[in-house]
């Protein structure tokens, strides 16, 4: 997209939203979390309406301007509206809940109603303007939550190409990481990383197929949870794979996040993934103590690592002592064909999921199916593929979708191997939760060679599995940001988040982002040892 055409989509609603001259001095949100957030609302130290000002004037300030991070998409042209009703209400005394009034952000594969489009950060879906909510931002508008913007993407999920480079969409141009704007900010939920990171709203919503809340997390110092699948419906969700796709809350603190998700959890008839989720509807903030650490047994994962990388992370693991935790290494199990299994369901039901999607969206959208999207990306490829192609894209349009005689043994493959590697860890172990990093340090964005994933990652097994996955900061590595991550066993979010807040409490390991040109810099590393 031209940047006229960017300036269009999203310019003129941030430019619309900044204060007057007559008007207060707006409340400060840098760094400020929702838990925070919530309590000023709750005891009038601010409205909805100045928070909402307040995010949106920082967009304008350091979206496109200032560091340049590219992670908004589009600003939500009625959020102001939406918060002077949810001012009103609440001054009449009808508060929803500590959601009421909060700004948060979505990623752009997730429909809002209203005039925006949801495009995936593809130009073939510009005119993807459907007038509905996702079932999870009609739960997160009813408890209040006001999303101001959606965020920037790697297009399509980053399921398009084997180069791609993560961050990047034809629509939102290349997210920039705050830590150090020449480093990724990995993907493919790379815009709520970086514009939570970036205080552009209190929290925001992610999408996980295989490592895309989990790893932007890691890389902008957040707390990213991606939950069991079948607790929060994908419904209007553009779709890479029905087995393994989850939307995921992300924030600056575990608090923060296990408010969003408790929010977000709810059964929808047209997900059958979440019959049984009604079930597990809770307040997951609540029970949140600096003990629950005490007595639990943590089984550890020592992948292969840079040693920075190690040091940072041996730290850590005598934090979770320190906390009382008691911690047994275990290997991790051979899980040979795991990754070529999973591959292929993610291809097959890429073309089966997308092809149903894309029917689905209004009549103005003129790629109706994926063999449409690869005619349009190689008719629009100065556009589209400037920096990479769509083999992905070609490969998943030659299998025969989930009618393909190889899927359901692809799929049994996958999924048996990533979950009896879990539950044989936990189980050798006795215990209840596995600590790994979550991935290594973000790598330099690079437009020649694509993404170039280094260290270790975390993603796979309960990405495959469907188990939940929870990542924490453990502060910067040479100045760049790394997480921890703790998995459980299905419906063990509870247990997760409560264990990532103990942790969280006595490492205070989170870095607010410096938006350094470069981490590459020398001596501006001296004291980054956090």
């Amino acid at each position: 997209m031209s940047g006229a055409a960017v300036a269009a989509f999203s310019g003129t609603a941030v430019a619309a939203a900044p204060q007057t001259a007559a008007e207060p001095a707006l409340p400060e949100v840098a760094e400020r979390s929702l838990s925070d957030l919530s309590h000023a609302l709750e005891t009038g130290q601010v409205t909805s309406e100045q928070l909402v000002r307040a995010y949106l004037a920082r967009i304008a300030a350091m979206d496109r301007k200032g560091p340049g991070l590219r992670s908004i998409i589009a600003v939500n042209p009625q959020a102001l509206a939406e918060a002077k009703a949810l001012d009103a209400e609440r001054k009449a005394g009808h508060v929803r809940g500590p959601l009421h009034g909060i700004p948060i952000v979505i990623k752009d594969n997730i429909e809002l109603a209203g005039p925006l489009p949801t495009t995936a950060g593809s130009l073939a879906l510009k005119d993807n303007v459907t007038n509905r909510d996702a079932p999870v931002v009609a739960l997160l508008r009813k408890a209040g939550a006001i999303v101001i913007a959606k965020t920037n993407l790697s297009e399509w999920a980053n399921i398009r190409s084997t180069n791609s480079m993560s961050g990047w969409s034809a629509v939102g141009g290349l997210v920039r990481n705050p830590y150090a704007l020449d480093r990724t900010s990995c993907g493919s939920s790379s815009g709520t990383g970086a514009a939570v990171a970036a205080s552009f709203a209190a929290a925001g919503l992610g999408t996980e197929t295989d490592g895309s809340v989990t790893c932007p997390s890691s890389m902008n110092g957040l707390v990213g949870l991606k939950p069991t699948i079948g607790l929060v419906s994908r419904t209007h969700i553009v779709p890479i794979s029905h087995s393994q796709d989850t939307a995921g809350p992300m924030g600056r603190d575990v608090r923060d996040v296990a408010m969003l998700f408790s929010a977000m959890v709810g059964s929808d008839p047209a997900d059958p993934a979440t019959k049984d989720a009604d079930a597990h509807r809770a307040d997951y903030a609540a029970g949140l103590s600096a003990d629950a650490l005490k007595g639990v047994r943590i089984a550890v994962m020592r992948p292969d690592m840079p040693d920075a990388l190690k040091s940072r992370f041996d730290a850590q693991l005598e934090m979770l002592k320190a906390a009382g935790a008691t911690l047994v290494d275990v290997e991790r199990p051979k899980t040979e064909g795991m990754g070529d299994a999973e591959f292929d369901v993610l291809k097959m039901e890429l073309k089966s999921d997308l092809n149903k999607y894309l029917a689905s969206t209004p009549a103005a959208v003129k790629t109706r199916t994926l063999a449409d999207l690869i005619a349009f990306d190689k008719a629009h490829a100065d556009q589209e593929m400037p920096y990479f192609g769509q083999e992905i894209f070609t490969m998943a349009e030659k299998t025969g979708g989930v009618e393909d005689p190889a899927y359901e043994g692809a799929r049994e493959t996958s999924r048996t191997l990533a979950a009896t590697a879990i539950d044989t860890m936990l189980k050798t172990a006795k215990a209840t939760i596995i600590v790994a990093p979550t991935y290594g340090m973000p790598w330099l964005s690079d437009t020649v060679y694509g993404d170039q994933f280094s260290g270790p990652s975390s993603s796979g097994l309960p990405a495959i599995s469907g188990y939940p996955h929870l990542t924490v900061p453990m502060g910067l590595v040479k100045g760049l940001p790394v997480g921890l991550s703790f998995i459980g066993r299905p419906y063990s979010e509870a247990k997760l988040l409560d264990a990532g807040y103990a942790y969280e409490q006595k490492a205070n390991a989170r870095v607010a982002p410096g938006y350094a040109a470069s981490a590459n810099s020398g001596p501006a590393l001296d004291g980054f040892d956090r």
